[in-house]
This record gives structure tokens, sequence and C-alpha cells, in this order.
């Protein structure tokens, strides 16, 4: 892979300079700043502020994608959401419901086979193709919720409304290509700021889940 090709993935950007995407690129402080009000409630909770670092790497990565626009910075955009998956997974597991650490971490570990599985089956559907990969989130997460509903109503119908944030998110990152003539700017920039209420919104299901009480 050549990690310096350029690319041109999104409608706002129209040449390969640093300031190409500047809607895409600022609306990434929208991560930062959910990684900030979700680190002062979880205090006191290790995980919690794991979660919220991650979070807003999140926002450090794609800032670099939306400017940079290389491989390397598909990298780091990428890498970072892979990694709160697996982390909120594990912590889903374990928590949601009550597995040991290693079979938490089994759990999580077959992630991977599952999205291997299911990524191709959304990429040979029209629309959903654009974003084959992530559709494999809200899947497993609405997943979790129907499963969850009578052992914890709370917690689940949280991860449905989760769910359905990241449905939305995923609509405007797959309708962004297809708008470019009428609309120039995009629709990718509301990829950034629904998934950031989302993920913010993931890590406080989470947070009421084991009781943590409201900070001062």
């Amino acid at each position: 892979m050549d990690w310096t090709r350029a690319i041109d993935a999104y409608c706002e950007r129209s040449d390969p300079g640093f300031w190409a995407e500047p809607v895409n690129a600022v609306t990434n402080f929208a991560f930062i700043i959910a990684a900030l009000f979700m680190w002062r409630r979880t205090h006191g909770l290790v995980w919690g502020r794991v979660l919220s670092t991650v979070l807003c790497l999140i926002g450090v990565g794609s800032f670099l994608f939306h400017t940079f626009a290389t491989g390397w910075a598909a990298a780091m955009d990428t890498t970072p959401i892979l990694v709160f998956v697996l982390v909120y997974l594990f912590l889903a597991n374990r928590d949601f419901w009550g597995l040991p650490w290693w079979a938490a971490l089994i759990g999580t570990a077959a992630y991977i086979p599952y999205a291997t599985l299911i990524t191709p089956m959304f990429a040979a559907l029209p629309f959903f193709n654009v974003s084959s990969f992530y559709w494999s989130l809200p899947l497993m997460i609405g997943a979790y919720a129907v499963l969850l509903r009578r052992r914890v109503p709370d917690t689940a119908r949280g991860l449905a409304i989760g769910a359905g944030l990241l449905c939305l998110s995923l609509t405007a990152r797959s309708v962004d290509e297809g708008l470019c003539v009428s609309f120039p700017m995009g629709t990718h920039f509301l990829w950034h700021i629904l998934n950031a209420i989302m993920l913010g919104w993931m890590i406080e299901v989470w947070r009421r889940h084991i009781g943590e009480p409201e900070p001062e």
C-alpha cells in the first residue's frame, strides 16, 4: 500500500490541499467535545476514561484524514474506531451480560469473523455498499438491544437509541457522493456530528448500566 497516496473520497474535496475539506475537518471537533464531556461524566471509572480517550483520538484521526487525505491518515482515521468498538464490546459482554473477563474477551474476538462475514453481504446491496464495513455495527448493537430487553430493559433501550443514531449517521455518510452535483459540500460532516453524539451516548449507556452516580 502506498501510504502517501492522495485520497479523494468525499464531495467537499476538490483538490489535494490541506484545507480542501474545511467543514469535514472542523466538524471532527464534535468528537473531542463529546470526549471531554464524557471524560467528566466518567470520573473515577478507568474504562470510561479509556473510552473517552479513544473517542478523542477518533476526532484527531479523522481530522488528519480530512486534511492530509493520504493512506497513512486513513489508517489514523479507522484504527481508533476499531479500538473503540473492541473495547466497548468487551465491556458490553462483561457488564451487560455479566460474563467473566475471559469469556468477554472471546466474545470480543468473535467480532472479527462476524464483521468479515457480514460486510460482503452489505457490500452486495445498493446504497449499503458505500459504508458496507460499518453497517455490521448497528446490526450488532440492535441485536444486543433485543437480546437484553428482558435482562436490562433500560440498557437495551439505550442501545436501541444508539443503533438508531448510527443508522442516521451511516445514511449521511452513504449519500454524500450521490449529492455532489446538487450539494457540493456533501453530507459527510453529518456523519461526524451524529457519530460524536452516538459514541458519547454509548459511553453514557455503559456508565448508567454500572450504576455510577451523576457527577457533581
